[in-house]
């Protein structure tokens, strides 16, 4: 499995939006699943910082994840830029394998 982790500051007062559209039903977990491999996103909240936030998400492989974004590319970019307006900070953590699958 490859899961891509990413870490966010929400916005200050835009949690409950933020949540929207990352969390389970929300317009990034819609978005991945219509893509061939996508098996879930994980997002994770700071139990010491309640704007803290993590998402994994997780796809049968890299490949896969990069036919998506190959394909999809452009979507992925302007849903992107819609929900820069709900945190002051994104960054990519990293990119993993399941271990036992190296």
């Amino acid at each position: 499995m490859y899961h891509i982790v990413w870490e966010f500051i929400a916005k200050e007062g835009r949690e409950e939006k933020f949540l929207k559209a990352y969390g389970p039903d929300g317009d990034w977990v819609k978005f991945f699943r219509s893509g061939e491999g996508y098996i879930s996103t994980v997002l994770l909240r700071d139990v010491g910082n309640n704007r803290r936030f993590l998402t994994i998400d997780e796809w049968r492989s890299k490949t896969a994840y990069a036919a998506f974004r190959a394909h999809r590319g452009k979507e992925y970019q302007h849903l992107d830029e819609k929900c820069s307006a709900l945190t002051d900070y994104e960054a990519l953590i990293g990119s993993f394998v399941t271990a036992n699958e190296q």
